[in-house]
């Protein structure tokens, strides 16, 4: 059997090309708050790679350089429009890689990533080669440590896009020679390593006959670089979105204050309610909130972010003022009410904003969606703008608003008030209130109706659901919808029928 030889500098002189994969964790997707429905990649210089041992340089002037373990897979032999069931056998070995990039800059590139992985020496690999076609593909583990300390651990069985599908997927286009590499993806726990840190990365896997093959793990210490970056270019620049981004976590980040204590009164969403509410529609929700004399339930004129999405929830409201100067300054910044109500979210939760059907900026982004959907809120309604609107839809939380628009809060509003009575999409919305969205839109349930509502609006859907019955036999709706003394006698007499029948 073949067994691991060290990568030397031959590996990386040989590289001709260097592609990364994106996302393709879901450990990893998780935490970013979007699963792709298919791979993306980045390139990278073949310059970028460096060996076992060789020193991460921070340049001067750098806050984040963030470290990531991944499995490369080496080409050996060409690859061009093959299939995913033949792509496994042009793999001539596979290596432990770190990912590493400068996460300030990140900011002009977006995607592509190009400065800010693309540095001479920012992606180690080694320090041993593993014979591909001995390793199951599918059962391979990747570990990184920092200082000792076991910072990510994770499978190649979990991944979104197995290893053959990548290789497939790229000779589509291009052609995979003898010696490019696939850095193939993350998983959770990528972070922020300091000058001094040693990161060491290990990938291993087990033979068909039963050894277990270890690349050994690629160490390579993190030091401050003697020089920084020339101003005649991007220079380095965060928010504390990339921060949150780099290290994994705002606490990680050392953004997120300690939550204050949560003195909210229970909701009344038990889940043997949610689920009532859940399996009728919000027209039939509608109709038994007018027989109660509650004709202004509605949230309208928003648009969702995740069309025919079913959502159930407890109201919280955050609201805004207009814009002016004077008040942003005092209330826009730091931790804002805006933040304060994200933060407070607990699962289940329906985050409803009042932005007075203002429609010219955001109310809503990426990075507070995804810490929405990270406590496991149910959804985020708002009658103004959502910035990131394509990553906000990517996301697995739904939310409605008035429209897209790229423009930042503090050009219409002033963040102002957690959990108030407000106004959205013109129905007054409370704390507590039960929330019901669907695809015919979204109406508001007083919680002290909420449970007589529920099991009115599932009786009503069952009444409803026979007389559709009945006019798909060819009866006509006069008399049947709405039901006269006649019908209404047959349906009792079948259903308690019925019933009794389940009973026995």
């Amino acid at each position: 059997m073949e067994r691991p030889e060290q990568l030397g500098q031959e590996t990386i002189d040989a590289a001709g090309k260097v592609v990364a994969v994106h996302l393709n964790y879901p450990s990893r997707a998780a935490q970013r708050g979007r699963t792709p429905a298919v791979p993306s990649y980045f390139l990278k210089p073949a310059t970028s790679l460096a060996l076992h041992r060789a020193e991460l340089h921070r340049p001067r002037g750098v806050e984040l350089l963030t470290v990531e373990g991944e499995v490369a897979l080496v080409i050996g032999s060409r690859a061009h429009r093959i299939s995913p069931e033949d792509a496994w056998q042009h793999v001539g070995a596979v290596t432990a890689a770190n990912d590493a990039g400068l996460a300030d800059l990140r900011w002009p590139d977006k995607g592509s990533n190009l400065r800010s992985k693309g540095v001479d020496g920012i992606a180690p690999i080694g320090p041993a080669l593993l014979p591909a076609q001995e390793l199951d593909p599918g059962a391979l583990r990747v570990r990184m440590w920092i200082n000792g300390e076991l910072a990510q651990e994770d499978s190649t069985a979990t991944l979104l896009f197995p290893f053959a599908q990548l290789v497939a997927d790229l000779s589509r286009l291009m052609t995979l020679e003898p010696g490019d590499i696939i850095l193939t993806g993350t998983p959770a726990g990528a972070t922020v390593a300091q000058p001094g840190d040693l990161v060491e990365i290990e990938v291993d896997g087990t033979t068909s006959d039963g050894a277990t093959l270890t690349t050994g793990r690629l160490a390579n210490r993190v030091v401050e670089s003697t020089h920084g970056l020339e101003p005649f270019g991007a220079m380095p620049r965060l928010t504390d979105a990339d921060r949150i981004d780099a290290w994994g976590s705002a606490e990680a980040a050392g953004i997120a204050p300690a939550p204050a204590p949560d003195t909210r009164a229970a909701s009344v969403l038990t889940p043997e309610l949610a689920e009532k509410l859940r399996s009728v529609g919000t027209a039939t929700l509608s109709v038994q909130l007018r027989k109660r004399g509650m004709q202004n339930c509605h949230i309208e004129g928003l648009t969702p972010t995740k069309p025919g999405a079913k959502v159930v929830g407890t109201a919280r409201t955050l609201r805004y003022v207009p814009a002016r100067e004077d008040l942003f300054t005092t209330h826009g910044g730091g931790y804002n009410a805006q933040k304060r109500a994200v933060d407070s979210l607990r699962e289940g939760d329906i985050l409803v904003m009042d932005a007075r059907g203002e429609k010219g900026s955001g109310t809503l982004g990426d990075v507070l969606a995804l810490r929405a959907q990270v406590l496991g809120a149910a959804a985020i309604i708002t009658d103004g703008g959502i910035r990131d609107f394509g990553p906000v839809s990517g996301m697995d939380i739904p939310a409605w608003g008035a429209n897209a628009h790229p423009a930042v809060l503090g050009r219409k509003h002033v963040p102002w008030a957690v959990d108030e009575t407000i106004a959205c999409g013109g129905a007054a919305v409370q704390p507590g209130d039960v929330i019901v969205g669907d695809e015919d839109g979204i109406v508001v349930i007083p919680p002290q109706l909420a449970e007589e509502v529920a099991d009115d609006a599932v009786a009503q859907e069952r009444e409803e659901a026979w007389v559709a019955e009945r006019v798909a036999e060819g009866n006509p709706v006069h008399g049947l919808f709405p039901m006269n003394a006649e019908w209404r006698a047959r349906y009792e007499a079948e259903t308690s029928t019925s019933k009794a029948s389940r009973l026995s």
